[in-house]
């Protein structure tokens, strides 16, 4: 047995894989200061060409980067030696696109939507702070996606309630 520390690939080798660039949101969650934020912005832009897209397209673009996130969010987890390492942030692009989903698109609303999944992430009330239990990605991409659902019904509520211009 060797006496040599043991190491792990660099973080470039991440930018570098296509699950790895994926699950670090094309490097937001490689940023020095709040990196789910910045994840939560790449999720917006992300979500932008998508609005002219019908709901059926984009419902199912969420399932398939949903369960595309939780296999990149491992790798970058596995990568990182860590259960839920801050950069692993494609979590945050599909909490924020269930955020957005089927909302009128507006600047208002656009940003309701951003801070109510960043409150509802934070907080993580029942039961997505209890699906970050669940192993590897899953638990990764669970929470938010749990998160990204309270928001979008927070919203359609407040939108309804004609709370929001």
């Amino acid at each position: 047995m060797s006496n040599e520390p043991q190491t792990r690939p660099s973080r470039a080798w991440l930018l570098r894989s296509p699950l790895g660039w994926l699950g670090t949101g094309f490097g937001a969650g490689l940023s020095p200061i709040a990196p789910g934020t910045a994840g939560t912005l790449v999720g917006l832009l992300l979500f932008w060409p998508l609005i002219a897209l019908p709901r059926t397209v984009q419902a199912g673009l969420i399932v398939v980067v949903s369960l595309v996130g939780v296999w990149s969010a491992s790798l970058v987890a596995r990568h990182e030696g860590r259960k839920d390492p801050g950069l692993a942030v494609v979590d945050e692009i599909v909490g924020m696109w269930i955020s957005l989903f089927c909302v009128p698109w507006s600047l208002t609303n656009v940003v309701a939507a951003f801070f109510l999944f960043r409150a509802m992430d934070v907080v993580k009330p029942f039961p997505a702070r209890q699906f970050e239990r669940l192993p590897g990605g899953w638990g990764i991409v669970a929470d938010d996606v749990m998160a990204g659902i309270y928001a979008n019904l927070v919203l359609q509520l407040i939108l309804r309630l004609g709370w929001l211009p």
